[in-house]
């Protein structure tokens, strides 16, 4: 298994040495490579996918998604039922009575107003304030804030005073009540039909009010709300998920134990969660073979085909036990664990609810002052059309990749229509297709004021070392260089540079990828809203926003889901502020006979506490009592009234 492992062993080593030789602590029920290390675990401030992993271990919001049904349904959480009003405008959640913090404290309907009001104040900075939002009251408090600090004088007032009127301002306005200790009523602006879809996401997670209190200071010169970050680590967090955080040492390890106070710790079967830190994905690869790590979260090594052709050959080794367990209904991760022990099959590929694209920067000019090509929409479109996505997914990827013509993946959301997509050279029979398709491209770059494009400002394309995107950079270069005929300029910088540059724009072109929040289309198309947290691109179209808008009104489904459709193809189709090359297979290493309580759903997230290691005699299976379709696990204080 893996043929290009050798030439990297010695390497990897150092790594995985220099990171456990300096560990005294006692092996834990399961051990995780979780890419690379956890940025920030301010979950109002959450982003990335290896945060928000860690976040849903140690905290829990009002509901949880039901990982093992195909709709990802909402469960019941801290809340224990709800209510919807029948307009859709009226959300009432009930508190289960045994809900706990770590500190063995009651989570309270009062603990979620204080966390959604931080999601909700500029102050903040959230990426994700656009979900706080929909809540009624919710932007025109962000804007009164907003405009508020702009023109706080300390002069005039005090910041004190300013807060307070900022308190006020958010009790008067907001449709987030805390009705008693256990009941929290919330209003929304317009009917979200996907709105306990978001509630289940980390952002709307609680944190603990005393603690947050004595890291947060209101700025006398700014007025501004800042919170210091130490809070956030051990022994000083207190949450009130499955697992308290023990162990958080930057760039070596964090480790989880289980939560005593937690209400459902009848359904966790194990006792302790390491995540040493193993950024090299060599190093993570071999981890994994040596027994180091149970599981690699995201395996991006460069040699991912070569690894999964090893799958594809025992697949075809054992193709009538595959599709005999496949008729009877088994997910991928079940039938891997009936089939003969092979380490070939501790390879999983999911396709993921998940799309790589590569930005442009939209802005008038660049940060440096540089006048931007980039923000004519006709250069966009040149660009775009002149990219072979096939040898990407073919050549570079090799992993069975569907090529993305839009930002949603196709067949992901029931009823929706995906637009066509921008042609390319992927569209192209043969070298002469290229060529035309690139003779049109070079036409719309003349018609933008660049009839040579040899004159063309190089062409910056910023990427992050690792999972391979040096290789795709590479390939879009050479497409540039060859078929509109600019010059091109690489740059790779580490991961934290890189994600410091793309939320600063600091780019003509970069990389970036997205993975679905929630079933629904706008998961997808609100990155390229205009005022939106995780709008990289800079992208400003009051149509689009028009759009979306009219979509968020509209009461009809079939009709709503049309507007967001005609959305979708203002961006892939005219405007092209990012342009799609796949979507996404995940890829997971883990072997399916000794772990279990993983799920292979396109939206990818995993309940850790659902894990369960095989033999241990700690617990129940969860994969073996969900994975054949038997029963949702019990939850501790349901009295069936839930919707």
């Amino acid at each position: 298994m893996f043929k290009l492992l050798v030439p990297v062993v010695l390497l990897a080593v150092v790594v995985i040495v220099s990171v456990v030789s300096d560990r005294p602590l006692p092996p834990a029920d399961f051990t995780i490579s979780n890419g690379t290390d956890v940025t920030t675990l301010d979950i109002q401030r959450a982003s990335w996918m290896q945060d928000l992993r860690i976040m849903r271990c140690l905290f829990e919001g009002l509901v949880r998604h039901d990982v093992f049904t195909v709709g990802y349904d909402p469960a019941p959480a801290v809340a224990q039922r709800w209510e919807i009003s029948p307009d859709g405008l009226v959300y009432t959640f009930h508190l289960r009575g045994d809900a706990r913090w770590s500190n063995g404290e009651a989570v309270t309907a009062e603990d979620f107003v204080f966390s959604w009001r931080r999601g909700l104040l500029p102050d903040t900075a959230a990426d994700y304030v656009a979900f706080f939002w929909m809540i009624k009251g919710g932007r025109e408090f962000y804007d009164w804030r907003v405009n508020e600090l702009a023109r706080f004088n300390p002069k005039e007032a005090s910041a004190d005073e300013l807060w307070e009127r900022t308190l006020a301002k958010f009790n008067a306005l907001v449709g987030v009540k805390a009705l008693d200790s256990r009941t929290l009523r919330v209003e929304l602006e317009a009917p979200v039909p996907y709105f306990l879809d978001i509630v289940a996401f980390p952002v709307f997670y609680p944190v603990y009010p005393p603690l947050l209190r004595q890291y947060e200071r209101v700025d006398p010169k700014s007025g501004r709300l800042k919170s210091e970050r130490g809070w956030t680590k051990p022994p000083r967090l207190i949450s009130n998920g499955p697992f308290e955080l023990t162990v958080w040492r930057f760039k070596r390890d964090m480790r989880m134990e289980r939560n005593p106070h937690y209400w459902d710790g009848a359904n966790v079967a194990i006792d302790s969660i390491a995540v040493p830190s193993i950024e090299d994905p060599n190093a993570q690869v071999l981890a994994f073979q040596t027994g180091a790590v149970d599981w690699v979260a995201n395996l991006t090594v460069n040699y991912r085909g070569d690894i999964w052709a090893d799958k594809v050959e025992f697949y075809a080794e054992h193709a009538a036990e595959y599709e005999a367990l496949k008729a009877r209904g088994l997910d991928i991760f079940e039938i891997d664990r009936h089939l003969p022990s092979d380490p070939r099959k501790n390879i999983h590929a999911v396709p993921s609810f998940a799309t790589y694209f590569w930005n442009f920067n939209c802005m008038k000019t660049l940060p440096d002052g540089r006048a931007n090509p980039f923000r004519d929409p006709r250069v966009r479109r040149a660009f775009a059309m002149t990219v072979d996505k096939r040898v990407i997914v073919d050549d570079i990827r090799r992993l069975g990749e569907p090529i993305a013509r839009g930002l949603i993946p196709p067949g992901s959301i029931g009823g929706y229509e995906s637009p066509a997509g921008l042609k390319c050279l992927s569209d192209a029979k043969d070298e002469r297709g290229k060529l035309a398709i690139a003779a049109e491209a070079r036409a719309l770059l003349a018609e933008a004021g660049y009839p040579d494009p040899a004159e063309f400002p190089p062409v910056e394309l910023l990427f992050n070392k690792d999972a391979g995107h040096d290789l795709v950079a590479q390939a879009l270069g050479k497409n540039w260089q060859r078929y509109l005929g600019v010059p091109v300029r690489l740059e790779q910088k580490e991961l934290k540079v890189y994600k410091d540059d793309l939320k600063k724009a600091n780019y003509m072109t970069s990389r970036a990828g997205w993975y679905g929040d929630y079933g629904d289309p706008t998961t997808f198309l609100d990155l390229l809203r205009s005022d939106d947290g995780n709008n990289d691109r800079k992208y400003d179209s009051p149509e689009y926003d028009a759009l979306l808008d009219a979509a968020q009104a509209e009461t009809d489904p079939a009709r709503r889901l049309a507007i967001l459709s005609r959305a979708e193809r203002k961006i892939m189709e005219e405007d092209l502020p990012m342009i799609p090359l796949f979507h996404y297979v995940t890829m997971y290493l883990f072997d399916a006979d000794k772990v279990s309580g993983l799920n292979p759903h396109p939206r990818t997230t995993q309940n850790l506490f659902l894990i369960d290691m095989l033999g241990d005699g700690k617990g129940p299976d969860v994969s073996r009592r969900m994975g054949e379709g038997a029963h949702r696990p019990a939850v501790a204080g349901d009295d069936g009234d839930t919707p």
